[in-house]
Order: structure tokens, then sequence, then C-alpha cells
């Protein structure tokens, strides 16, 4: 089992996407894709430059991993068992338009970027992760992150790309924590901290687009 840790810059819902009673990690992030393995747990931290304040300290989400597919199994996934995890342009709801099930892979030879948070920029960075993660056992915070104790602050990642082999000593203190932190896992406790910011429709891919780019 491993323990991987980041810094989620911008949580705007789409990569986590905490919706639907799985967390999903679809997009971006695709070196933890492509080597997280099932039991392994995926931890982002908050940013210091966070649009409230310095959360750098703090878990904004913390997922198992219960299931791994690839991508192309994840489109086929989302058409039979999780169809509100493919975005909808119509839809006035928000978790509609930030799904991750962005690519279609019926169309031949190449999968077809449907209308999502990304765009084709993006393409390269998506498909490189390979690997679609899935999560029935999860805890999302949001814009209501908790603050990590002092003696798991080790795992705090503020770079870019993630740390694991370091966090080896910190597995188990962390899913003890997690697990006795009084929080209901499965559900969100918190909306993800650029809802607001993103509720205008025709910003939204643009920016999501925008600034994955910047992260990745």
């Amino acid at each position: 089992m491993k323990l991987y840790s980041y810094c989620v810059k911008h949580d705007s819902g789409a990569a986590p996407n905490p919706f639907w009673g799985i967390c999903t990690l679809v997009i971006c992030k695709p070196a933890i894709r492509r080597t997280a393995n099932i039991r392994d747990w995926i931890v982002g931290l908050g940013s210091k430059n966070s649009p409230d304040k310095d959360i750098s300290d703090c878990v904004v989400y913390a997922m198992q991993v219960t299931e791994k597919m690839s991508l192309e199994d994840y489109d086929n996934f989302c058409k039979e068992f999780l169809p509100n995890k493919i975005p909808n342009k119509r839809s006035r709801d928000y978790r509609l338009h930030v799904g991750d099930c962005i690519y279609d892979y019926s169309s031949e030879p190449f999968p077809k970027l449907r209308w999502s948070v990304h765009t084709e920029e993006n393409r390269n960075t998506d498909l490189s992760g390979e690997f679609a993660l899935l999560s029935k056992n999860f805890y999302y915070f949001g814009g209501k992150p908790i603050k990590l104790p002092k003696e798991l602050k080790p795992i705090i990642h503020q770079t870019q790309g993630h740390k694991s082999d370091a966090n080896f000593p910190y597995i188990r203190k962390f899913i003890e924590w997690l697990e006795n932190s009084g929080y209901e896992k499965n559900k969100l406790v918190g909306n993800p901290q650029l809802k607001k910011e993103f509720q205008k429709f025709s910003e939204l891919q643009l920016k999501c687009s925008r600034i994955d780019l910047e992260d990745e």
C-alpha cells in the first residue's frame, strides 16, 4: 500500500470528481493515475495560494483506490453505470458541467473529446495517465478542508508532482487519523473551492483548461 500526496492548486470538482457517490481521478495527475494501484491512498492537500487563505497543511480530499480501469473502460462504465459523470453542457447543474468522463471511445481511431472542462490542449496530459482511478472509500472536504495533525505534516507536498515513497512511515497513522476524524466517508463536507468562481458557465471550460495546463 502506498500513500500519494500532492497539492490541489485548483479544486473545481473535476479532478478529483467527488460526485454521485464515487470519487474519481480521471483527468490531470497522469503520473499518479499510471502508478497508483488498488488499495493505495491518494491525498490532495490545499494550496498556500488558495482563494481564501493558506491551507497548505490541510486535506482537501483523500481517496483509497478501490477500482482502476483504462480510460476506454471508464467511458463504457460511465455510459452504463455512471452517466452523470459524462459532462452535460445543457444542464444547469454544476456537477454535470465538471463531469470527468470527457473522452468518447466510440469514435475511431482516436477518442473524441466531449465538451468539458478541458480542451484539446489538455489531451496529451489526460491520455498519458492511461487509467481512471475510482474510490468508494473517500473523504471530500473541498472548501472546508481539515488541518493535518503535526505528526502527519511530513506528507505535505507543495511543489509540482507528488510524493509517495517518502510517505511510507505515515500510511497507518494517516488512515487511523482520517477514519477517526468524525467525518462520514463518501459524503461531501464542502463544495469545490472554485465552484462560485466557475458558476459563470461561459468561463468554465477556458479557465479550467488553462489552470490545469499551468499545474501540469
